[in-house]
Order: structure tokens, then sequence, then C-alpha cells
């Protein structure tokens, strides 16, 4: 078997676009790439959830709140379509990489040429 752990626990919560309905009713939502139904929801709504119950593939989670859509793109979050991202990984920052060689005009003038 796999022992890989899901990328949720129980009792934390996530705000995630419902990305489609499952045959049963419930909203589908991905956190991590980690499928979650949720019920009570439909295809598009933008919502807050809390994980109620995590199983080794999928997990449940319940509506906390009702969020108004943000105004972004998939390709300003650098995303997969379809994926989800919580309110910590959407506010990130990135830090500018850090240049650990120094800038010289006569690059390449030390290698032999043939």
């Amino acid at each position: 078997m796999n022992d890989m752990q899901a990328p949720v626990k129980m009792g934390e919560t996530h705000e995630v676009w419902i990305d489609s309905v499952g045959e049963k009713g419930d909203g589908i939502a991905r956190v991590k790439g980690f499928v979650l139904f949720v019920p009570n929801v439909k295809k598009g709504d933008y919502v807050k959830i809390r994980i109620t119950k995590v199983l080794q593939k999928v997990g449940f989670a319940e509506v906390v709140e009702q969020l108004e859509k943000p105004d972004i793109t998939e390709q300003q979050l650098g995303k997969k379509k379809f994926e989800s991202v919580s309110a910590e990984e959407f506010n990130q920052t990135e830090e500018e990489p850090s240049q650990d060689y120094e800038e010289t005009e006569d690059f390449g003038e030390d290698l032999d040429e043939d």
C-alpha cells in the first residue's frame, strides 16, 4: 500500500473553488491535488471550507463561509487548471533570487578557444 499522507488534516480550513459536481450532488474541490467532497455547493462557487473527514485518497468538508470570487486568472496564480490554493499560498510573496556571483563584463574570456 501507499503510505503517503493526505495534504490536509481534519479541522483545517481552506478557501477553494468548486471544480465540478459529483454524481451524488456533492461539490468537488482540490487542495494540493487532493480531492475533497463538499455538500450544498455548485460548480464555480468559491467557498471557505473546514475539513471534516480525511481518508487515504479523498476527504470531506463543510462550507464555513460563502466567499466573493476573487478577480484573478489561473495564469496569475501560476497553477494548473482546477487546482485550488489556500489563502496562505495565495497571499505568499515570492522572494527575489539571491545573486551569489559577481557580475563582470569579461564573461567567458577565461575559456580556451579550440
